[in-house]
């Protein structure tokens, strides 16, 4: 949700809101801005729907879905800023951060390696909320070791491989 930007519209959030209990929310880096963020938040409030934040690579060219070559350190960076974008919105409407969901590559990313899922976990620590993961990987693992409070998520739509991993949708 929220991922449009200036005059370009991406999605019918207007349409889906009434009809969900939570929303991920675009950070800004993939997709979504200042103002649509808040117009998002305000939406999502207006309906009674729970907000997590959804950082991404930065990568809005390729809607946050392409590799980025990044250090773990510059990575955290990052994150903590995205996030901390969308809990301000969040707090400008009296509202809470429910949780924290990855975008695009930033997933693949932190599958392939320890300190980038770390540099992940440590960022989403700094909000104290939930982080939102695809059951039975890495990050699932890691998230349940570092004591965060872990939902589970499932792609229907998109195919697994034989090891239960989400395959690339490029």
């Amino acid at each position: 949700m929220g991922e449009a930007y200036g005059t370009w519209k991406m999605g019918p959030d207007e349409d889906l809101m009434p009809l969900i209990d939570i929303a991920n929310v675009a950070c800004g880096f993939h997709g979504g801005d200042p103002v649509v963020m808040h117009k998002t938040i305000k939406l999502a409030k207006k309906h009674g729907v729970l907000v997590g934040a959804h950082p991404s690579l930065p990568d809005r060219e390729g809607f946050g879905r392409r590799y980025i070559d990044i250090s773990p350190s510059d990575l955290f960076d990052q994150l903590v800023y995205q996030i901390g974008a969308v809990e301000g919105m969040l707090r400008a409407e009296q509202m809470k951060l429910h949780h924290v969901k990855t975008h695009g590559y930033l997933w693949r990313m932190c599958q392939n390696s320890d300190a980038h899922c770390r540099a992940v976990m440590d960022a989403v620590k700094v909000f104290d909320t939930r982080i939102m993961v695809i059951a039975g990987t890495k990050m699932e693992t890691m998230a349940t070791e570092m004591g965060f409070e872990v939902i589970p998520e499932f792609y229907p739509d998109i195919h697994y491989n034989e090891n239960g991993q989400l395959m690339s949708i490029l």
